[in-house]
């Protein structure tokens, strides 16, 4: 693994991780999760080791300050612990998403594939339905959110906005709030609101019904939809969750949805499984097809 920089068009420097394969074959793009970047996601790393030593080179897209890793102490089991993406910019997501895809094709990338897991699937569903290029012959999304349901069932999620909303009124954005956002992350009080706020980003309404099915629809590739048999952000139903919004893409019948027996929404223990559920993907993808 090599660190990437990648400029966006706005002059940040974005910073992510590649893991060459030697070739400019595929690549595969994978927008990581709030909270999440690949020295704390093992799910990440996996599947950047997998896919490169299979002749697929990966990048690791961390979005605006994911790079940085964050080291707090959790004092529910009085241990320290490491997360990313305390500081994001959800207004960003489209030029963040597309500074990797435009870094890939300046490369000379025959294949381009994006994908993303967790909020990251929401940010790819948000470029892919609103690019006018095209640049990405494949998507994978992997265990999406409908932000406005996970906001309601999600721990503290009532404190933290209240908290983050003062804050930021008081001038004090910037600060991170005292106690964890949902229970898994320190965030600082600008990206709470940020997050509720991302009218660009509830793009998977199943549940909640607020949010917008337009950008699902004007995704111009095919790909596929992964989902977990025991993600807890999904509803009752993980699998239907993931089949409507199938349904809500332009031709559902070209795409494929998977369930993953026993996976939580993290793949907790399953990492490597997840890495191969990746490779087998775009694998089958490529000798169904003439690209």
């Amino acid at each position: 693994m090599d660190i990437l920089k990648v400029r966006t068009k706005r002059g940040l420097e974005l910073r992510g991780a590649i893991y060459e394969a030697g070739n400019k074959d595929t690549v595969l793009i994978m927008l990581t999760g709030i909270c999440s970047n690949v020295f704390q996601n093992d799910l990440l790393d996996s599947t950047g080791k997998l896919l490169s030593k299979n002749g697929i080179t990966t990048i690791i897209g961390h979005a605006h300050d994911s790079f940085s890793c964050f080291v707090y102490t959790d004092f529910s089991i009085g241990k320290q612990r490491h997360a990313g993406v305390f500081n994001d910019d959800f207004n960003m997501v489209y030029e963040d998403v597309e500074s990797y895809v435009l870094y890939a094709k300046e490369q000379g990338y025959k294949n381009i594939i994006l994908a993303g897991h967790s909020l990251g699937s929401n940010k790819i569903i948000h470029y892919l339905g609103n690019t006018p290029d095209d640049f990405v012959n494949y998507f994978i999304v992997s265990c999406p959110i409908d932000i406005m349901h996970w906001w309601k069932v999600m721990p503290n999620i009532d404190e933290c906005y209240k908290t983050a909303k003062d804050w930021v009124d008081n001038g004090n954005g910037n600060d991170i709030l005292p106690f964890m956002f949902g229970g898994f992350s320190p965030m600082t009080a600008n990206t709470v609101l940020g997050f509720h706020n991302a009218e660009n980003l509830k793009n998977c309404p199943v549940l909640s019904k607020k949010g917008e099915t337009k950008s699902l629809y004007n995704i111009k590739p095919n790909g596929s939809f992964i989902i977990c048999s025991k993600d807890s952000v999904t509803g009752r139903n993980p699998k239907k969750f993931m089949e409507q919004l199938n349904n809500w893409t332009r031709q559902p019948d070209k795409n494929q949805v998977i369930e993953v027996k026993n996976a939580s929404h993290i793949f907790y223990g399953m990492h490597e499984n997840y890495a191969e559920l990746i490779l087998d993907c775009i694998n089958n993808h490529y000798k169904n097809t003439s690209i």
